[in-house]
């Protein structure tokens, strides 16, 4: 019984571990004013038929704060990578030359920053609620558990240990959220 415990609490770490990565993803994919290459991570260029990250077809590059450079490997790909920039809800117009493709970020309104802001604090929820679930499921097995005649200190033990694991993980997630947001806000 304990080697189950023992499972069903890396299985927690392991699982919030990953819900932190998905989180911390997805507000490095919100655009805070400056130019990022992660900007583009969810953009899919048509590579012979098969659609592609940028970053497989091409070099990313930020020259400046306000900008960034696409440098494709193979020229032929230059046009569809700007199709498919037009085509993102990036709200960005790209201009190629012969070489790649330019992307120049225009400066955030106050407006567009506070709804990024909001899409941060929706985003970091959705981690706080993907976190509260694992524990919510690890805590259910582990009573179930107790019910097949574990004993009962070493699952209030485990239940304490999930959910010490689940406040520092939602406390990760609050710190993620406030750097994004200090770092959208700042001008």
């Amino acid at each position: 019984m304990d080697e189950e415990i023992q499972f069903y609490l890396s299985e927690a770490e392991e699982s919030m571990g990953k819900a932190l990565q998905h989180t911390n993803l997805e507000l490095s994919r919100i655009r805070a004013g400056k130019a990022s290459p992660a900007m583009l991570d969810g953009i899919r260029v048509d590579y012979y038929g098969t659609p592609t990250p940028i970053s497989q077809v091409a070099n990313v590059s930020t020259p400046d704060a306000r900008s960034l450079y696409i440098k494709a490997w193979e020229k032929n790909i230059i046009g569809e990578i700007v199709k498919a920039i037009k085509n993102s809800d990036l709200g960005l117009n790209p201009q190629s030359d012969a070489e790649g493709v330019r992307l120049n970020i225009p400066p955030m309104t106050e407006e567009r920053r506070r709804d990024l802001v909001k899409q941060v604090k929706n985003e970091s929820e959705g981690g706080k609620v993907r976190i509260r679930g694992i524990r919510k499921d690890v805590n259910e097995s582990l009573r179930k558990l107790l019910k097949e005649g574990a004993a009962e200190d070493a699952v209030k033990d485990a239940e304490a240990k999930v959910q010490k694991a689940t406040d520092s993980y939602i406390t990760k997630i609050d710190d993620l959220m406030s750097k994004k947001e200090a770092e959208i806000m700042t001008v």
